[in-house]
């Protein structure tokens, strides 16, 4: 902490405590409370009860959360590929034609998810792309919304990269594909497990878009939240919350070990 003095350091901590209690912890917090809950009486709900998360890990539920997880899983890995091959072409290229690749990846998050959404719809409801009623139009609408996070992570990763490791490999025969399979990967493998844990993380809370293109048969657990809180079952609505962020803070956790292996080897 760049504050010296014991009084401006505890200044700092009060004014830390006092915005991130009441914006980021509390409503946390409520929600966890009104997943164990059976009613509201007051400021906090209240009534004892486990019946919630039994709902939340059955049935539907269940359902939801596997494919929140697949489309998760497999739009980090499309993002993070594509992301990964852009950036280490951008690298390759001249400033104009950087700046143009920087602003294609970026422009999906520029505008609304619910955009992406509406494009994704009217770009793949016709043929030749038909996959409208599919699971693969949420899978590709998740991997747009995304694959801006894994470009520019990748992207600053590589600009820090010390030139002389490729260098010296190539001066010791080492071909192209050779370097970049065992030098530059191995070097931006820290990054690569960041960006996609971003990935991933982003792609389990996407909702806006999600509303416009799921098909029955492929509802992942934010719609369900949704679903849940807008027929009235806010406390199970809050279970399956509660599930969801479990659900991606454990992986995280362990993209996290897989990052802090790589960053010491």
């Amino acid at each position: 902490m760049l504050v010296h003095s014991r009084g401006a350091r505890w200044a700092v901590w009060a004014v830390f405590l006092v915005l991130f209690l009441p914006l980021f912890a509390l409503p946390l917090l409520v929600v966890l409370a009104a997943s164990f809950a059976t009613h509201w009486s007051g400021v906090l709900p209240s009534g004892f009860t486990g019946a919630n998360y039994r709902a939340a890990t059955r049935g539907e539920a269940l359902q939801a959360l596997t494919t929140s997880l697949l489309t998760a899983l497999t739009a980090s890995a499309l993002a993070l590929t594509a992301g990964t091959w852009a950036a280490l072409a951008a690298a390759a290229v001249k400033a104009r034609y950087r700046r143009v690749l920087d602003a294609v990846f970026v422009l999906p998050v520029a505008v609304p998810s619910v955009v992406v959404g509406l494009a994704t719809l009217v770009a793949f409801s016709q043929p030749p792309f038909l996959l409208n009623g599919t699971r693969w139009i949420v899978i590709t609408a998740h991997t747009v919304l995304v694959t801006a996070f894994a470009y520019q992570s990748v992207s600053a990763a590589t600009d820090r990269l010390d030139p002389a490791y490729e260098q010296a490999a190539a001066s010791l025969g080492a071909s192209p594909a050779r370097v970049l399979w065992r030098v530059k990967l191995p070097l931006l493998l820290p990054s690569l497990t960041a960006a996609a844990g971003l990935c991933f993380a982003l792609s389990m809370g996407e909702l806006s878009a999600t509303m416009m293109l799921y098909p029955p048969d492929w509802t992942p657990l934010p719609v369900l939240i949704y679903a849940s809180t807008d027929r009235g079952a806010l406390f199970t609505g809050s279970a399956i919350a509660v599930v969801l962020m479990a659900a991606t803070l454990l992986v995280l956790l362990a993209v996290s070990r897989i990052r802090t292996r790589a960053s010491y080897r």
